[in-house]
């Protein structure tokens, strides 16, 4: 194990920076995001949740797939260059990591995604464990462990040094990138902040939330329960939860008329519980507010591990918990359920 002290690490994401792009928690406002780092930029790795996650490394908001220009008459098709640089993610907690695990299962399957597939092959993920979980979060019952996310590179972060192992051929190559700046040191910190992490996770309220009854053998029970036309009522329709969502990767495909002789097609996120999703010439499949909330949540619940050897598709980041316009969120979904119809609470 290795750690360098707070006060050198902007010497670190600069020497990082120097090779290849950076990306990481950034203050602008009253907001944290990742983003690209610069010399003047706000870095703050003490928030625990980023607003959005920070999915968009890999599958960004919005991105150009090819251009059609037409020259003297003709046609040209000219795709957008996939990812060729490398790049590091700087700060993802475990959440947010099993996120992209989730995406990969989405992305990396045939046919697979060429554009995702060229930035998940260039990007290194260095991962960030919570020191102080929040009450809207419940990883735990997602068996995920946020005191020892295992990504290319783990880092735990003290009041006066962030320490450092690395665990991955891609994460050795940033430790030798790092060089000097990293020194050698023994874990007894970062077994002590572990320890105290799991005491706070043992008295947070949904970290212990069951998910039984929940899983792909389930779908016709929870499909045609009565429960969602009482669960749905509050909803906006506003797609907050989507967007802050590290697994939801529902995308549009649409055109822009450059004004140039030429049509730029794009892809960018879009949200199941819009009433346009999915709009073909005969209409919609899903016609009210309650048929797209309900597939929300059993897309998380129950489609998604049905296909994919029971991997959940959310992650217990608790952002929607936090976001939800109306409190209405995933764990007062499966509250409800384990209720039976009992109060939401």
């Amino acid at each position: 194990m290795k750690r360098i002290a707070r006060e050198n690490l902007t010497a670190l994401f600069r020497q990082i920076s120097a090779q290849q792009d950076l990306i990481l928690p950034v203050k602008n406002g009253n907001q944290v995001n990742f983003s690209a780092w610069t010399e003047d930029a706000a870095v703050d790795l003490d928030t625990l949740k980023t607003v959005k996650s920070p999915k968009d490394a890999f599958f960004p908001q919005s991105e150009n797939l090819y251009t059609c220009l037409k020259e003297n008459g003709k046609l040209k098709i000219e795709p957008e260059a996939l990812r060729d640089r490398p790049f590091t993610v700087f700060g993802m907690k475990a959440c947010d990591l099993q996120g992209v695990a989730v995406l990969d299962r989405v992305f990396l399957s045939e046919p697979i995604d060429t554009y995702y597939a060229a930035r998940r092959d260039h990007g290194t993920i260095v991962a960030l464990a919570c020191a102080e979980p929040e009450e809207s979060c419940f990883c735990k019952a997602f068996g995920i462990d946020c005191t020892n996310p295992a990504a290319d590179v783990t880092v735990w972060l003290t009041a006066d040094s962030l320490y450092w192992q690395s665990n991955t051929e891609k994460g050795e190559a940033l430790t030798k990138l790092a060089g000097d700046l990293l020194e050698d040191c023994d874990s007894a910190a970062v077994e002590a902040q572990k320890s105290a992490t799991a005491a706070i996770i043992d008295q947070l309220p949904y970290m212990n939330i069951s998910l039984e009854g929940w899983n792909g053998d389930v779908l016709t029970e929870k499909f045609d329960s009565p429960l969602w036309e009482e669960l749905y009522k509050p909803c906006l329709a506003c797609g907050t939860c989507t967007f802050v969502c590290p697994t939801c990767q529902c995308y549009d495909i649409k055109d822009y008329d450059t004004g140039a002789n030429g049509i730029q097609r794009y892809r960018c996120w879009d949200s199941c519980m819009y009433s346009d999703f999915t709009m073909m010439a005969h209409g919609n499949n899903r016609t009210s507010q309650m048929q797209r909330f309900r597939q929300r949540f059993m897309h998380k619940l129950v489609y998604f591990p049905a296909n994919n050897d029971g991997m959940y598709s959310c992650v217990g980041c608790g952002r929607c918990v936090d976001k939800c316009p109306s409190a209405l969120n995933i764990v007062k979904v499966i509250k409800a359920f384990a209720n039976e119809g009992g109060k939401n609470e």
